[in-house]
């Protein structure tokens, strides 16, 4: 029995579903609401999870299809996001040319559409592979190769526009 719950340890995969969610929600609030959700429906259903599986994968699965339900039965959330923005544009800007810069990718990253941001973060950011990646979204893999493509393209194009001085530099991108 002791075998079996280290095997099912979610407790060791709180910070990558948190980051997750974080990319996915966009509010720490909400996002700590789909980690919470998520660490539900897998303990309702861990008897589904398969031994010797990825445990990461099948817990970002669960959480991408409880946002993904969330979203389909919930309209207010486009209401919360464009309050949201709302009070980003009104927040004081930092002086430093680093945190505003920093503050810009961040922004640029929100911006993206949701397929994009969740597949870029998924690969960039949880160290997923493009195929782990592509089973937790339930996509092909060459849609997820093109979502990733399209987002790094997006970000690109926020580097072509006039930056402070020392502006972080997009990964592949190209700088002048």
């Amino acid at each position: 029995m002791t075998d079996k719950k280290s095997r099912f340890d979610v407790l060791g995969q709180l910070a990558s579903l948190r980051r997750y969610a974080m990319s996915l929600a966009r509010n720490p609030v909400d996002a700590e609401d789909l980690v919470h959700d998520t660490l539900v429906r897998a303990f309702e259903r861990r008897d589904t999870f398969h031994q010797g599986g990825n445990l990461k994968s099948w817990l970002l699965s669960i959480l991408h299809n409880v946002h993904v339900d969330g979203i389909r039965s919930q309209h207010s959330t486009s209401v919360r996001e464009h309050q949201a923005a709302s009070f980003v544009e009104t927040e004081e800007q930092p002086p430093q040319d680093h945190a505003v810069r920093l503050r810009q990718v961040r922004q640029a990253f929100f911006n993206l559409p949701e397929e994009q941001r969740a597949a870029l973060s998924l690969v960039a950011i949880e160290g997923l592979s493009y195929q782990e990646a592509a089973e937790t979204l339930g996509i092909p893999l060459g849609t997820l190769m093109s979502r990733i493509g399209r987002a790094r393209a997006r970000l690109r194009e926020m580097e072509e526009l006039p930056q402070p001085r020392g502006h972080l530099r997009i990964v592949g991108g190209h700088n002048d």
